[in-house]
């Protein structure tokens, strides 16, 4: 398609495998970023999945038996945040932009814009739908969809996950979520803080309905017509080549719960850009850092910012610390929403004193 500046294209991807969908996710990043892909909206499915946050570890935040005894694919997304599950009975739509058709880089802004037009978009269906900060969209206070957004240069990519259906219940036990704590009060607990469309409207509502609400909301919100189309040659090789990456077991085992025969020590902070854990495998008698794991809950771009930075850290000595992380942080562009280099150094300390604590 010949894209104009008040013609977008509307992808839908069907329902495919977790693989392929978290790679057609970088191909349309990187093709909108290189400007060799137009503004996109894509409306997709997944197969049963559990989705890592891409600073996370599947060993630490899933239940890896019940994946696999329940045939639920594990994969590891090209964004930060926290591990969800998706299958069927959900609705992915995703927003591809260039940063001058936003008007703003300010993630808070662009929130609240396009999760305002996406909430009126769904009320359209017959159901009042609101926008509830940060990123998250609520029927009657319940949760119907979350969303979270990342910048690669001046391309941003929106997601949101739509709730058709939904079981909570596997949702939970995919998570690694120890079984006392999956009573059946706890379950309900969390069954009353989400709801879906199938119990709003007493029927599951046509998919062509429900994409049909939010493009045109999003159309009027921007001031764009939306045509439907296909991925152009480049972002084919460029899917191609993510794909072969992404679906192999290197890319979801990228972070791994550390095993060294060195003491571990750990600690989890919550930040306003996040959770950060931290594992260290220290050398009380030399006061050095030998490896370092960061994981979490997390947005920060580029992606292998905290990677690069566990490299910095390695075999350093703990009181150059703070030096050497700043000094990171001064050479390079990075965008970690609210989470901060004190932050970092902070959560660092605190799994550093808890080594001292245990000498």
């Amino acid at each position: 398609m010949n894209q104009t500046a008040n013609t977008w294209r509307l992808l839908d991807t069907g329902i495919r495998r977790a693989a392929e969908n978290i790679a057609m996710n970088r191909a349309l990043l990187e093709a909108r970023q290189q400007e060799i892909g137009p503004n996109t909206l894509r409306f997709l499915g997944f197969e049963p999945s559990a989705l890592l946050g891409f600073h996370q570890s599947a060993v630490q935040e899933l239940n890896l038996d019940y994946c696999e005894a329940n045939g639920i694919a594990i994969q590891r997304r090209i964004t930060g945040g926290g591990a969800i599950y998706f299958d069927t009975t959900q609705l992915g739509w995703e927003l591809y932009l260039h940063k001058r058709d936003l008007g703003t880089a300010d993630m808070t802004a662009i929130s609240r814009r396009i999760c305002e037009a996406v909430a009126r978009g769904i009320s359209t269906l017959g159901i009042t739908a609101m926008f509830r900060p940060r990123n998250d969209i609520e029927v009657d206070g319940r949760k119907i969809s979350g969303t979270g957004g990342a910048f690669d240069g001046d391309a941003l990519m929106y997601q949101g996950t739509l709730l058709i259906e939904f079981d909570v219940e596997k949702m939970l036990r995919v998570l690694n979520i120890p079984a006392e704590k999956l009573s059946d009060k706890a379950i309900a607990s969390a069954r009353d803080r989400v709801t879906n469309l199938a119990d709003l409207l007493g029927h599951i509502p046509a998919r062509e309905d429900v994409i049909n609400a939010i493009s045109t909301a999003l159309a009027c919100e921007f001031e764009v017509q939306f045509e439907p189309g296909q991925l152009n040659a480049a972002e084919q090789r460029l899917y191609n080549d993510a794909l072969s990456e992404i679906d192999h077991p290197d890319w979801v085992n990228m972070i791994t719960h550390p095993a060294q025969d060195r003491p571990i020590f750990s600690t989890t902070r919550k930040f306003a850009g996040g959770m950060l854990q931290v594992n260290i495998a220290y050398d009380r008698n030399h006061h050095r850092i030998k490896q370092i794991w960061f994981s979490g809950d997390v947005f920060i771009s580029p992606r292998r910012t905290l990677i690069d930075l566990e490299a910095a850290l390695r075999d350093s000595h703990e009181d150059h610390l703070i030096k050497i992380v700043y000094d990171f942080f001064q050479q390079r562009t990075v965008d970690m929403l609210t989470l901060t280099p004190e932050d970092i150094v902070t959560v660092i300390k605190e799994a550093l004193a808890n080594a001292e604590v245990a000498a």
